[in-house]
């Protein structure tokens, strides 16, 4: 019984001094990047963003007491520091197609044109979206026309500026957000509000009128613009083509390469369809 039960225990034994095997982690999933929110990148190519603005101040020696005196009228008149005094420099989108500057000084006496501009922004659009960027300022009137600016734009004048918002939004929130604002406020200074490609949207101060509202929101917040006023805001944004119905067929016809939409044809979301006015 002796000699039975001895390897019985040695077994045992040596089971129990054997290592509890390990369970190795699984590998970590990674983590899905997701894209940072920049509405403004559509519309800023390189060259109209921040290092660009430095490269265009310190190219020519008369730019800097040009920037210090529009920016010292901004703060005597108490709307400096509103917006970003080198994003209020900004010209059109187009302006390397257009072989023009990405910055310019307005001419100083449409100057006070911004002052309104800069006061509705502050008391009523940032309180109501949020910070906001300028993406489009002052053009100069042969700019202007290569852009497909309208022939009136308060772009010529100083008076508009082209924004959007940086907190995150949809076009139907902030349509309805400003054209709220806008019915309440925006007759009192003149205000006029117009909507573009994604989020893209215009303020300027030269006569209260809105347009190009979407039709998600435009019973509650229609357009106000008269004849006379088509020459400062230009066309209107064309209307979503509507799906025709297709009849079934047991062999639908191929697409040929030619007619397929490729991607130089489709427009990335954000892209201005057209240069706003």
């Amino acid at each position: 019984m002796k000699l039975t039960f001895a390897p019985l225990v040695l077994i045992a034994t040596a089971a129990a001094a054997q290592p509890a095997p390990v369970t190795q982690p699984s590998p970590a999933q990674p983590m899905q990047a997701t894209a940072p929110w920049d509405p403004a990148a559509p519309y800023i190519t390189v060259g109209q963003d921040e290092p660009g603005y430095r490269s265009w101040y310190l190219a020519a020696p008369w730019r800097a007491p040009q920037v210090k005196s529009f920016n010292d009228y901004l703060v005597a008149n108490q709307v400096g520091g509103i917006l970003p005094t080198w994003q209020l420099l900004r010209t059109a989108t187009s302006w390397k197609d257009c072989g023009q500057q990405p910055f310019e000084v307005p001419p100083a006496d449409e100057w006070p044109n911004m002052v309104q501009t800069l006061r509705y922004i502050r008391d009523y659009v940032v309180p109501a979206v949020g910070p906001v960027e300028p993406v489009s300022v002052y053009r100069n009137p042969a700019l202007n026309v290569c852009a497909g600016g309208a022939p009136e734009s308060a772009h010529k004048l100083d008076s508009a500026v082209d924004l959007v918002p940086l907190r995150p939004t949809d076009r139907v929130t902030l349509m309805r957000t400003l054209c709220g604002v806008h019915s309440e406020h925006g007759a009192a200074y003149n205000a006029g509000l117009g909507f573009y490609a994604y989020l893209r949207f215009h303020i300027d101060s030269t006569k209260y009128r809105r347009w190009n509202m979407d039709p998600a929101v435009a019973a509650e917040c229609p357009p106000i613009l008269h004849p006379e006023d088509i020459a400062s805001v230009g066309q209107p944004l064309p209307p979503a083509p509507s799906a025709a119905p297709v009849a079934s067929s047991p062999n639908p016809p191929a697409v040929s390469p030619q007619s397929a939409p490729t991607a130089a044809t489709i427009p990335p979301q954000g892209t201005p369809a057209g240069q706003p006015h």
